[in-house]
């Protein structure tokens, strides 16, 4: 069932290519979210027939290259699982959002369909050369959606600086990869059989620079400070359905890496060099706030955000690797935090993001100071981004409250210090989405030049269905959380047990 989930959107990419002289190109979208929505009944299915205490479910396993280790194995538990449904409803959404796409609409939706596989492979991968044949094709596809439909020669320079960046990260990251699989006995990439081994324990130096290697290319991929300076431009200059994935779902791949391969296959490395992960959390929750509060581009804004928000999952995996002063359950919350963050972040940050380009769309601009009163033209538009902007700075009610609320928490037992001049992180996100609030939605309507006073249009329908549900979800997440955080604890509880190894 994981592979259908997988590789339904690829086969559907290859029909279309196929019958590029058969269907009409828009049809094309539709076709994409019929698919979308089948991937997500199936992951649905696999939801409900999940059991939160028994571990790794759904494998599957086959040979690929046996001469080197390398075997097609995948499964799925309470750490991958949320992620793949995220990911579904992601591509969902941006699917019903792309019914407005007009430019080469058969390349883009294949581009998309050929990223959701990408991206849901990833997740479920259980061998290392898997998860970086996935982690590479992602940063592929990324690159020829912002320079094919990023606005012009600054989109495609953004892309190639997202290439480099993001790639020579991957390559920092399959060095990590192999030198775990040279340092096993038998030698393998299997993330399984390499747990089970823990075959770097005691190599002091050896286990380092495995960990320092995959620690950098996750880093990059996340993005956390000093990484992150290929994000603003990539977010700017990418289509919002582009932002939105890559927010919402590419940059997980690293924090998820993090969770999924760093802490139980490196356990003694990681709680020796806990201190360093925490310390960037921290530096990437204040500076991304920061930085954000002092940009007068809506969109750069939301992209620093993101930076803002990912440290709060790296300084609560950190915190896991830190066993004085705290106790077993303190660092599964912290664990469990982080990953509901990642679900809550792309929902909300997706969906900011569509907003975003909605906002360009009718006037071209993204600049806060060119906007005011639009509440009085567009008021659907101008709640659901109130809403968007609240749920992002993690009031109560909303699924960024019940992560933060973990993840500090869990940390503030062992790291008091940097839980405390994180949690000023929250402070300066308010400040700057209020800020923006006030200055694009109230007051008397003022418009940039480009569109007539009060001609602003509110929220056609395939918009307004493509960003409330991402909404909707988060809301039920933060009131109800316990179908979310049922499937999350266990897994956790396992992971922080393999750290304290």
């Amino acid at each position: 069932m994981l592979t259908v989930v997988v590789f339904l959107p690829l086969l559907v990419c290859a029909a279309l290519l196929l019958a590029s002289g058969i269907l009409p190109e828009r049809a094309c979208v539709w076709v994409w979210i019929a698919t979308a929505t089948a991937d997500l009944a199936l992951v649905i299915g696999l939801w409900v027939g999940f059991d939160p205490g028994g571990g790794m479910q759904y494998e599957q396993r086959a040979r690929w290259i046996p001469s080197a280790g390398v075997g097609y194995h995948v499964g799925a538990d309470g750490l991958s699982l949320p992620l793949v449904a995220l990911t579904c409803v992601l591509f969902l959404a941006v699917a019903v959002y792309s019914l407005r796409e007009s430019r080469r609409i058969r390349a883009y939706v294949c581009l998309f369909l050929f990223l959701q596989s990408v991206c849901l492979g990833l997740f479920i991968a259980l061998d290392l050369i898997l998860f970086f044949l996935f982690f590479d094709l992602s940063i592929v596809g990324m690159f020829f959606v912002i320079a094919g439909w990023g606005p012009g020669e600054r989109a495609r320079a953004a892309a190639l600086k997202f290439f480099l960046y993001t790639f020579i990260g991957s390559l920092a990251l399959l060095l990590g990869f192999i030198g775990l699989y040279l340092a096993a006995t038998p030698r393998t990439f299997d993330m399984v059989d390499l747990i089970r081994s823990n075959p770097l324990a005691g190599q002091g130096a050896d286990a380092a620079l495995v960990l320092l290697a995959i620690g950098v290319g996750l880093a990059v991929k996340t993005p956390t400070v000093p990484f992150h300076t290929w994000l603003p431009p990539a977010h700017t200059d990418a289509p919002a359905a582009g932002s939105a994935i890559l927010a919402a779902v590419l940059l997980k791949m690293g924090t998820y890496g993090f969770i999924r391969i760093a802490m139980p296959l490196l356990p003694g490395s990681w709680r020796h060099y806990a201190l360093v992960f925490i310390v960037v959390g921290a530096v990437s929750v204040i500076y991304g706030a920061l930085v954000a509060l002092a940009q007068t581009d809506f969109k750069r804004m939301i992209a620093y955000t993101s930076v803002n928000h990912m440290g709060y999952i790296i300084l609560a995996v950190g915190a896991a690797g830190v066993l004085a002063g705290t106790d077993a359950q303190a660092r599964s919350l912290a664990v469990t935090g982080a990953v509901t963050q990642m679900v809550s972040h792309g929902l909300i940050t997706g969906a900011l993001f569509l907003l975003s380009g909605i906002l360009h769309d009718r006037a071209g601009t993204y600049a806060i100071d060119a906007y005011s009163g639009l509440a009085t033209p567009a008021p659907k538009f101008a709640a659901l981004t109130t809403i968007a902007a609240f749920a992002s700075l993690g009031i109560p009610g909303f699924s960024g409250f019940i992560a933060e609320f973990q993840i500090f928490t869990g940390s503030l037992s062992s790291q008091a210090i940097a839980t405390a001049l994180a949690l000023t992180g929250i402070l300066i996100t308010a400040a700057l989405f209020l800020r923006a609030l006030r200055s694009m939605f109230l007051g008397p309507t003022r418009l940039p030049g480009t569109i007539r006073a009060r001609g602003f249009g509110d929220l056609a329908p395939a918009e307004a269905l493509s960003i409330a549900p991402l909404l909707a979800i988060a809301l039920v997440i933060g009131v109800v959380p316990r179908f979310l955080l049922d499937v999350i604890e266990p897994a956790s509880r396992a992971v922080v047990g393999l750290v304290a190894r």
